[in-house]
């Protein structure tokens, strides 16, 4: 799945204040989003990130492997402190072990993520990533998991502990690709959709919960 703009062309992304690599981070994920990892140009992401050298994604992350972990890496930390807050407000209601309120914790944080473009461009990138990155094992997406999701996680195999690991896994990524979808969808003009954002990830969520309990069909 791509996110796919108005633009035939993708304006070049304002200069990054932390630097060229997160500009290159950026630029990237909105280009992946538009074309797909394998498709992406190296070179235009160079670019569009504002740099002169076209070589600039080899010379700062060796390879397109490694700069498509560190966007997934640099858009995890960034929901980092969201989490923990969501983390402490659930611990102190007692609903760490309620799997509504986990899924909530693992999904709302990315609804902030919108690129300079005003679209939610990250979302096309993290299902194509994880339709090239997935793995049997539950909660492993790629080399590192950010501390709190990393707890998020484990709490939530808590609330599915009678699913097999390989099940699990295949729920939690089939969770990811439902919630990614409403991004998606709403990127740039929601009220087009005919349907309110909120209740469409209320909704959403609703549909996740019920797929992550469902007992497991008998063979």
């Amino acid at each position: 799945m791509t996110v796919r703009t108005a633009q035939t062309h993708t304006p070049a992304i304002s200069p990054a204040p932390d630097g060229p690599k997160v500009a290159l981070i950026l630029a990237a994920e909105v280009i992946f989003a538009r074309d797909g990892i394998e498709g992406a140009s190296l070179r235009e992401i160079a670019a569009q990130a504002g740099q002169r050298n076209h070589h600039a994604v080899q010379y700062h992350f060796g390879s397109r492997d490694s700069l498509v972990q560190a966007i997934f890496d640099y858009r995890m930390d960034q929901m980092e402190s969201a989490r923990g807050t969501m983390l402490a407000a659930a611990n102190a209601n007692n609903r760490l072990s309620d799997l509504r309120t986990i899924a909530e914790i693992i999904f709302r944080p990315q609804i902030e993520l919108i690129d300079e473009f005003g679209d939610h461009s990250y979302a096309g990138f993290l299902t194509a990533y994880l339709l090239r990155y997935q793995t049997r094992r539950f909660g492993q997406f790629g080399e590192r998991v950010a501390p709190n999701l990393a707890r998020t996680l484990v709490l939530l195999r808590a609330c599915i502990g009678t699913l097999p690991e390989i099940v699990a896994q295949r729920r939690l990524v089939t969770a990811c690709f439902m919630f990614l979808n409403i991004l998606v969808i709403h990127t740039r003009d929601s009220a087009a959709q005919g349907e309110p954002f909120e209740d469409a990830v209320q909704d959403t969520l609703g549909q996740i919960v019920a797929a992550l309990a469902a007992p497991t069909q008998a063979t």
